[in-house]
């Protein structure tokens, strides 16, 4: 039996606001991010219209995460049509406050693996956007499940030269054990940029990453392509129903 595209991992269901925050962003990210002939190589990426200095260029890796995650849950907080689940709302404040600090095209090119460098153009594209529509259909409606989580973030190891740091955190939940988020971040043109996060130890990329491969190994590059749009097919046809 082929396995779903999509992995269900527990601790990333718990966590799921906080993954809605990261991943919904980093997805819609791909609507406006140039191609690029490797994954390597990051998109460039138009600074969140109103955003805080430090939320700009020059920020260091572990600002720029605490700047734009307290924005974030403050709208969160005050806006009621968010907290009800209003698509709309939620995406707008996705596509403002967040998607720019993510590269969303190296984290398409290292979820897909060594097939990426082999995937032509056109195939990579067709990844990017079926990867994108994934990610916002599953995990964006966790921005409105936001119930008063608080954010301890950690103290940054790193030395000024580094090019890639790890930024930790921990969201505290009344009702549950606290769980990590690691924010694996890599320094370029247009300042520090989101490549991949780990949710209590879970990578997202090589969530995906296990997944994709075996879709590929048995139906190629246009194998998964095929299966991520008929998952969002399905994802599509179920919020319809729930919205009628």
């Amino acid at each position: 039996m082929k396995k779903t595209m999509l992995i269900t991992v527990p601790i990333l269901r718990r966590a799921s606001f906080a993954l809605a925050l990261l991943v919904a962003a980093a997805a819609a990210h791909a609507q406006n991010a140039p191609a690029a002939d490797s994954a390597q190589n990051p998109a460039a990426a138009t600074p969140a219209q109103g955003a805080p200095a430090e939320s700009g260029q020059n920020a260091s890796p572990d600002v720029l995460v605490k700047s734009v995650s307290d924005q974030v849950l403050d709208i969160i907080r005050s806006d009621k049509d968010i907290r009800a689940g209003n698509q709309k709302k939620v995406m707008d404040l996705v596509q403002e406050k967040i998607l720019p600090h993510f590269d969303f095209l190296r984290m398409t090119g290292l979820a897909v693996g060594p097939a990426w460098r082999k995937a032509t153009p056109d195939q990579r594209t067709r990844l990017q956007e079926q990867f994108r529509i994934l990610l916002v259909r599953t995990y964006s409606s966790g921005l409105s499940a936001y119930r008063n989580q608080t954010i301890d973030y950690k103290p940054l190891h790193a030395n000024p030269a580094d090019n890639e740091v790890l930024v930790r955190s921990e969201v505290k939940q009344a009702s549950a054990e606290p769980v990590s988020i690691d924010y694996r971040m890599a320094r370029t043109p247009e300042g520090w940029k989101v490549y991949d996060v780990a949710i209590g130890g879970v990578s997202l990329v090589t969530t995906y990453r296990d997944s994709f491969g075996q879709e590929v190994r048995q139906n190629g590059v246009d194998g998964l392509i095929k299966s991520l749009e008929e998952k969002n097919r399905q994802l599509e046809e179920q919020s319809q129903r729930a919205s009628r």
